[in-house]
């Protein structure tokens, strides 16, 4: 699950972000760089692509300075996976928690076969949609193009990975047969109501309504894409991802909260903590969610990290966490 590991940066709440207007792709030169000389031949050697077909590409390609700079530490301000009370306010406000009913509702036939089908609850897989895209409404306008080609051949510090993802969104386009120069998406080049970059799309990506198209933007598509996910992850159903605790200060300053690992439930009693709904695993994450008045304090069982292996933040897993509990 290493390039799970490496979705840590690749924030879902950009979805709902302003677009690049400010900013946008300039053009560039990308064929001067030996770089892309060299990523031209190893795909047409490697994976037999036209030289005339990657040219044409890769000519056509802008350089998306507000993308770069996402990776080279200046960010816009208030755009990246900040602070809970971020999540508060764009997934889980009333307006959201209400699609999240109508979204179940509307597509109950499909998430209950998609539950049945890979033993997962239907629950959260809707909190996974509302968090990602808020049920397909936000799935971005950058052109994947060239966010991947900007990343992938100019210093930053994920420039490996998205040299990577760069090859795999050829590999995708043909196997789908996508336009590369159409493709939109969010500023890390994540496509679709679940923000999958290429690899992932190429891992889980799936036709789930049978209609002959593996599409990440149809909503029933997706809707197996997270369930198939979930279970090839190992999600255990009928054990919790997060109970709430006993902590009611304002403040929880006691041993460190994080989702990285676990802590013996025997420890945490003795430290004060206790579940405050039936928590059988023997090892607990212990998780805090710090509030602009208050702390919550959850313990997180072995679900709760697989929430995290799609997106690597605690914040990330509760938002779904608690999408998941408003609809059941």
């Amino acid at each position: 699950m290493r390039f799970f590991r490496s979705l840590l940066l690749l924030v879902s709440l950009t979805s709902f972000l302003i677009a690049n207007d400010d900013r946008p792709p300039i053009d560039y030169d990308f064929l001067a760089k030996k770089e892309v000389k060299f990523f031209i031949d190893m795909m047409v050697q490697k994976h037999h692509f036209e030289r005339s077909y990657m040219e044409s590409i890769l000519q056509n390609a802008k350089l998306d300075r507000d993308t770069l700079d996402r990776y080279m530490g200046r960010y816009k301000v208030g755009t990246t996976n900040g602070p809970w009370e971020r999540y508060k306010a764009h997934v889980l406000d009333p307006l959201t928690l209400q699609k999240a009913k109508e979204f179940k509702n509307k597509y109950a036939d499909t998430l209950a076969r998609a539950s049945k089908e890979f033993d997962v609850p239907a629950e959260y897989i809707v909190g996974f949609i509302g968090v990602e895209s808020k049920f397909g409404e936000y799935a971005g306008d950058y052109r994947i193009l060239d966010a991947l080609a900007t990343l992938a051949f100019h210093p930053n510090r994920m420039q490996r990975f998205f040299n990577n993802e760069f090859k795999h969104l050829f590999l995708m386009a043909r196997e789908q047969g996508y336009d590369i120069s159409e493709l939109q998406g969010s500023f890390a080049g994540a496509m679709g109501c679940v923000q999958q970059v290429p690899s992932v799309y190429r891992t889980y990506g799936m036709d789930y309504n049978n209609d002959g198209v593996k599409n990440p933007w149809d909503l029933e598509d997706c809707i197996g894409i997270i369930a198939r996910f979930m279970r090839q992850n190992g999600w255990r159903n009928g054990l919790p991802a997060a109970v709430k605790t006993n902590f009611t200060g304002k403040r929880y300053q006691g041993i460190r909260a994080t989702h990285k690992y676990t802590y013996p439930v025997q420890k945490l009693n003795k430290n004060g903590i206790y579940p405050m709904e039936p928590f059988k695993e023997s090892n607990a994450y212990l998780l805090l969610t710090r509030n602009d008045t208050h702390d919550d304090l959850w313990l997180g069982g072995r679900n709760f990290r697989i929430l995290t292996r799609y997106n690597n933040a605690a914040t990330y897993g509760m938002a779904i966490h608690l999408i998941a509990e408003s609809v059941k």
